[in-house]
């Protein structure tokens, strides 16, 4: 009994998988392909409910079931097949889909929404927890090691020459010169590398859902566009509007974001008119008038301080006349 229960269980599992996969294919635009090796039960349960208040849902399954699902949903219902009658009237060409199914390789779910992207990453990154480096495993993010003091003793600076560490002995410990990245992204983990870090007692790498592929709207973006934030296009913008702008006041030909920058330019012009002619206008004499207004206290200050070193300077003189006249009487004698 126990068995065939587990049976009907994994079937019905499967069968889910296979409906959802192609309702949420056919209703949702976007997708993130995420890896879920060394991913805890915790952490995907509570990653679930993070995305589900998010209009996201999550799918995770064997590879060969889904590749089977959606190559099922990309193909032409015809006659005589099981389920011809079910999908006749909602089938739709969806050559953008068959994307889907070469990367589904590995321990990999699919992520699907037609909201934030950036939002779900923020979710699986914020679940994670801390994990050491395993020799011959694949590093998901670079390592650096920071300089400053290891606490290791003298004889342990064979890790570092292996690696190519410059180190000094400083107070009978280890010291790092300089920092270095000994572990790049993407490439194997090598034993020495992975034994360095354990002494350093440095967990280098988390156990969280790292995103393997973006899918928006019809194309395949690269997983990096998620870690750019609003305030960097706004700052990338305005670089490329001055740029624009400079380009254009420099070569004379005139674009819209050069504009602002030459009315500015022919106003200039105009007031220095108006103080060499008898020709005027409303927004140079407001200009004047300001200038001159700012102008007055700062000339006030100027006379205020030139009196101050006028009577300065008479103090002195009396002064020295006094001086003098005291030494005038001595001559005298």
């Amino acid at each position: 009994m126990g068995p065939r229960k587990a049976t009907k269980k994994s079937r019905e599992a499967k069968e889910d998988n296979w409906n959802k996969l192609q309702e949420f294919s056919a209703k949702y635009k976007k997708a993130i392909f995420v890896d879920g090796d060394n991913v805890s039960s915790l952490q995907m349960t509570k990653i679930r409910a993070a995305l589900r208040k998010m209009d996201a849902t999550m799918i995770m399954g064997k590879n060969t079931l889904m590749k089977a699902s959606l190559n099922r949903f990309l193909t032409k219902p015809e006659e005589g097949d099981f389920d011809y009658e079910a999908r006749k009237d909602t089938f739709k060409e969806r050559p953008e889909l068959e994307k889907f199914v070469p990367l589904l390789k590995g321990n990999t779910g699919i992520i699907f929404t037609n909201g934030n992207l950036s939002a779900i990453k923020e979710v699986l990154d914020a679940e994670k927890r801390g994990a050491p480096a395993k020799a011959g495993s694949i590093a998901p993010e670079d390592v650096w090691i920071r300089a400053g003091p290891t606490g290791l003793d003298p004889k342990q600076t064979s890790f570092f020459q292996t690696l190519n560490i410059q180190t000094k002995i400083n107070k009978s410990q280890v010291e790092i010169v300089q920092e270095k990245k000994i572990i790049e992204a993407g490439s194997k983990v090598e034993a020495t590398q992975a034994a360095l870090l354990d002494k350093l007692k440095i967990t280098p790498f988390a156990y969280k859902m790292y995103v393997k592929h973006v899918y928006d709207n019809g194309k395949m973006i690269d997983p990096k566009v998620l870690d750019i934030t609003a305030d960097q296009l706004v700052a990338s913008f305005k670089r490329a509007i001055t740029n624009v702008a400079s380009a254009s006041l420099g070569s004379g030909y005139i674009v819209k974001p050069a504009v602002p920058h030459l009315l500015g330019n022919v106003f200039k012009n105009m007031v220095g008119v108006t103080y060499e002619t008898s020709f005027t206008f409303k927004q140079a004499e407001a200009l004047k008038s300001a200038a001159a207004a700012t102008s007055a206290p700062a000339a006030g200050a100027a006379d205020a301080g030139k009196g101050k070193k006028e009577e300065a300077k008479e103090e002195e003189e009396e002064a020295d006349m006094a001086v003098g006249g005291m030494f005038g009487e001595d001559d005298e004698y």
